[in-house]
């Protein structure tokens, strides 16, 4: 078994894959939503790029609207990206720029003055992103960093302390919460059902905003591993410019990973680490098959442990007192 250990176990029936998810849209969708189709944000990524795919084998593209949401600072790579997507199965949509509610809801603001308590040159014309250490390397201590780049190019870094990390998140996370509310708005008006994006990695590990991208009607993805997407892209012919794109956050001004921000190794790695660790694969035989160091696969063994218990509330549905009934 030891030698049959690799990244081909999770290779995928790719066709059996597809049909049995498509037959699952359809079905949740109209039988048990009672819909008439679906939203989907359309973010130019391989996941909202391979979930609008089966969407639209599944349902037809007449029953599939998309949903293009920059703000001003994303990548320039988003708008275009997700015009090629929205092209290639002539998927019907629409641009929502939402910079103006986020401006109204003070999502730049009260994150820049957080920064500004850091770095006091900070100015909102600076670009910022914030890094984690990988598990791979040789830090025992990791902490968030945040890194600005001032108008002429210059690199400040600072460790980011629990308290400023929270009060930048908070507020950034008003811009996968915005977005959600306009694909709601969207989904309510054509009645359709809204369609989230995670993957299996950002599913377990609790990679999205609760009541943000983390919420959905339906999740068509979130069992497959970032590796299997990524096959199933190739199967569906999704244009080779999204495929090839590195996979980022497109959350900050920075060009930012996910691998520099949260999952702190590449994807292929992280996949086949969490595979080994659903499997209990021990960490010595995990190292042979992905070639780590055994101390390197245990800090990625004990960092998915550490996420899913970090982020199980974020998977939690609203808490309620269960009433005591009369005997």
């Amino acid at each position: 078994m030891d030698s049959e250990l690799s990244f081909d176990n999770l290779r995928i029936n790719c066709e059996e894959v597809a049909n049995e998810i498509q037959e699952f849209v359809r079905k949740t969708v109209f039988d048990v939503l009672k819909k008439r189709g679906v939203v989907i944000g359309i973010s130019g990524g391989i996941d909202s790029s391979v979930t609008a795919a089966i969407c639209v084998h599944a349902l037809g593209k007449e029953r599939v609207f998309g949903i293009l949401m920059p703000e001003k600072e994303s990548s320039k790579d988003t708008l275009e990206l997700s015009n090629v997507l929205t092209d290639f199965f002539g998927i019907d949509n629409v641009l929502e720029d939402i910079s103006p509610i986020l401006d109204s809801a003070g999502c730049y603001q009260r994150r820049n003055e957080t920064i500004k308590k850091i770095i006091p040159e900070f100015t909102d014309e600076w670009k910022f992103k914030i890094v984690l250490p990988s598990l791979l390397g040789s830090e025992t201590y990791r902490v968030f960093s945040l890194v600005t780049e001032s108008s002429d190019g210059k690199i400040i870094k600072k460790r980011l302390n629990h308290k400023t990390y929270l009060e930048i998140l908070s507020a950034t996370n008003f811009k996968q919460r915005v977005r959600k509310m306009v694909e709601y708005y969207h989904a309510d008006r054509l009645n359709y059902a809204d369609v989230g994006t995670p993957n299996r990695l950002e599913y377990d590990q609790g990679f999205f905003v609760k009541n943000g991208d983390g919420a959905a009607d339906i999740k068509p993805i979130a069992h497959l591993y970032k590796t299997q997407i990524y096959q199933l892209a190739e199967y569906y012919k999704i244009p080779e410019i999204i495929v090839n794109h590195p996979p980022t956050t497109d959350t900050y001004s920075m060009p930012q990973s996910q691998e520099e921000f949260y999952f702190s190794v590449p994807y292929k790695i992280m996949d086949f680490c969490l595979y080994c660790y659903n499997n209990d694969i021990t960490p010595d035989k995990a190292s042979k098959a992905v070639s780590l160091d055994v101390e390197q696969v245990e800090r990625v063994y004990n960092d998915i442990k550490n996420k899913r218990l970090t982020s199980r509330y974020l998977h939690l549905s609203p808490q309620l007192v269960e009433p005591v009934l009369p005997k």
